[in-house]
Order: C-alpha cells, then structure tokens, then sequence
C-alpha cells in the first residue's frame, strides 16, 4: 500500500479532495491510472458521468393514420400492422410458401368478380405452381411477394418484378390484388407504400403496371398515390379469344 493512503483509498491525513467529497455526500470519482505511472503515483480522479440513453433502430413518427417508421439514414418504412374496429389485426408481411394455397383461392374470387376482369389469364396457376413461385421470390433479390394478413386470412396480394432486361434494371413490374370484402379500407395504398419501400431498398426507380380501361376504382387509386398514365396498349392480352386493351401506369420512385 502507498505511504500515507489508507485502504479504502482515502488519505490519513484527511485533508485531499477525495475525502472532501466522502464527507459530503458526493459520489466517489473513479481513479484511473497514467500512463507510465507505477503504484499510487500518478494516480487522477475522474467523476462519473452517467451512459446516455441508446437510440432505437426506429422512431414513430405521429402523423395520423398513415404513420411510418424512419429508419436510420433517412429512409422510411411504412406501418406494417394495424388494428381495424372489432379488434381485427391487419398486417402486411412477406409471402410464405405455405400461403400458396390461400393466394390461389384469393386471385380466383377476384378473377370470378361478376363485370369485370381482374386478371389477365383464364385461370390463376395451380397451386403447387404458385408455392415455387414463392419459394423462388423468397431467394431471388429481383422479386417479392408480400400478402395482407387479417388474423390468418389472406385479403390482398402484391408482387414485384425487376426487368432483366439490363438496360431497364432500374423498372420493376408491380401486381396488386385485394379481396373484395377488404377494399376501400386503405389496403391498397398501404401495399403500394410497401412497394415503394421494397423499390428504394432494391435501387428500383420506377414502378409500371398493367390495368383494365373500365377497373376505374383501381385507376382512380394509383393516380391517387402518384401513379401517370405513360400508355394505351390495345389488344394487349386475350382472354376467350377475344382481345382486351390495357393502360400503362407507373410512378417514379423518388
């Protein structure tokens, strides 16, 4: 031990700064040794300063109903999971390939809708079809299937594609589809904000689809979030041997 220190670090004459801050009640400084120094010489003491909060991976933001999370370096994620009245929880996840079965019987009640024609083939693929197609979306970094899960019911589908062309890498196909008794519930907004989401993380920086002249409330909600009209294509599919015109929508991912 050092001549003239006591074991509980204090001086035995009473009279350095250490022993003043024991007398009065203070929190004892941490003694931290120099560099070089060997024993008590040398010897500095420091107050403790307590650790600042961390900071979360995320913050909510508090604007309304549309809320979103800001990630660190600026970019944004939208709400993932809400609560409609009842109690019912909604959330937007991606796609499992054991949902196969349940987006098959989704897109056929949408395609059985009685005035229109939602999809663009007779019939959706079957279901094994669609569990590799998943399986293949989940590995490959170009694609992504995301579903809208109202406690374990599958209500909506979105689908992404990047084209392989190489001079349009930066484009990305995207489909969309809502169950009938779910829309007008801001589902399908929701879904193209995730689109959006999943165009930034994947350099995307246009986002095109396909649709029907006469499906108006669909139109009506893509130039509402920001989509143009780039085109008319007549005669673009045909269904029952009859051919069926499409306009061509996109939006610039900013």
């Amino acid at each position: 031990m050092a001549r003239g220190r006591r074991r509980d670090g204090g001086c035995r004459r009473g009279g350095c700064a250490a022993d003043a801050r024991r007398r009065e009640g203070a929190a004892p400084r941490r003694r931290l040794a120099r560099r070089g120094g060997g024993g008590s010489r040398g010897v500095r003491c420091l107050e403790r300063r307590p650790l600042g909060r961390p900071q979360p991976l995320f913050r909510r933001s508090v604007r309304g109903r549309g809320a979103t999370r800001r990630l660190r370096g600026g970019r944004r994620r939208s709400k993932a999971r809400w609560s409609w009245p009842g109690g019912a929880v909604i959330r937007i996840r991606p796609a499992e390939p054991s949902d196969a079965a349940a987006l098959c019987r989704l897109a056929e009640e949408v395609g059985r809708e009685p005035g229109a024609w939602l999809l663009t083939t007779e019939m959706w693929r079957a279901v094994g079809d669609e569990r590799r197609y998943l399986r293949a979306a989940r590995r490959h970094t170009d694609a992504a299937v995301f579903v809208v899960d109202d406690d374990g019911e599958i209500v909506g589908r979105l689908s992404l594609a990047r084209d392989q062309h190489p001079a349009s890498r930066h484009v990305a196909d995207l489909g969309l589809m809502v169950a009938l008794s779910h829309r007008r519930r801001g589902i399908g907004r929701a879904l193209l904000e995730r689109a959006v989401i999943w165009a930034k993380e994947s350099d995307v920086r246009k986002l095109e689809l396909h649709v029907f002249p006469w499906n108006r409330p669909a139109i009506a909600l893509y130039e509402a979030f920001g989509f143009e009209r780039e085109g008319y294509r007549k005669a673009h599919y045909q269904r029952s041997g009859e051919e069926v015109d499409a306009v061509l929508m996109a939006y610039r991912v900013e």
